[in-house]
């Protein structure tokens, strides 16, 4: 009897060590939007300033999502151009580019001797390429490595803040529903905050995880009474 009770303890204790081993596979992973601090400590500077700046090579292997923001540290003698537009982005020319596909976030008259540190936050508002340079300077900037390229996957879809007000109430006769909302900028959108990690957390996505672990829970539970009994 003592050494049935004691298999019945040792398998219980198998058991809930399997369970605390199995729990972050319940939860899964919680997704945020981020905030990209462009270039890290190195900010967002041509060659001529930082000789060592490599802006491709810092978003390569980065996941970017729609409702992400990238944060440029940079001073009033640089720009921060963003297009879809791939023949701009080559050209490193802003000021032929031509409809809403290219945008220009830092607007100021570019000066050697009087400069001012600026942080510039752009959000990404479109899945797919964009491309971001310095117009400055007749491209020079960009020319002299200040330029990268990356890939906006659709990860949780835009935060309300960041949809334009009539894609949040398509009319009712709207032959496509699922087409991406030009590049413009509501009014009101919210900055992201001054930290450089996860931005929001998803409560309806926790919400589900904390659920489906309560019944795999339960489950477990009801098996270890029914082993018990035996």
């Amino acid at each position: 009897m003592q050494q049935r009770r004691y298999s019945r303890l040792c398998l219980l204790s198998l058991s809930f060590s399997c369970l605390l081993l199995l729990l972050p596979s319940f939860l899964g992973p919680v997704d945020a939007y981020k905030n990209y601090t462009v270039g890290d400590s190195l900010g967002w500077y041509d060659a001529t300033v930082k000789s060592n700046v490599n802006y491709q090579k810092w978003a390569d292997g980065k996941n970017f999502s729609l409702g992400d923001f990238l944060i440029f540290n940079t001073d009033t003698n640089h720009s921060v151009v963003q297009t879809y537009n791939f023949t701009t982005f080559k050209s490193c020319d802003y000021d032929n580019s031509v409809g809403n596909e290219t945008m220009e976030w830092s607007s100021t008259n570019p000066s050697n001797t009087l400069t001012q540190a600026v942080t510039v936050a752009v959000p990404l508002l479109k899945e797919g390429l964009t491309f971001f340079f310095s117009g400055d300077y007749d491209g020079e900037q960009c020319q002299n490595g200040q330029h990268f390229k990356i890939t906006v996957s659709h990860g949780k879809g835009l935060p309300d803040s960041l949809k334009d007000p009539s894609d949040q109430a398509p009319a009712p006769n709207a032959a496509d529903y699922g087409s991406t909302p030009d590049t413009v900028v509501p009014f009101d959108f919210n900055n992201p905050h001054d930290q450089d990690t996860d931005v929001k957390k998803d409560s309806g996505s926790i919400s589900l995880h904390v659920k489906i672990l309560d019944m795999k829970l339960n489950g477990i539970l009801l098996s270890l009474g029914i082993l018990y009994m035996f």
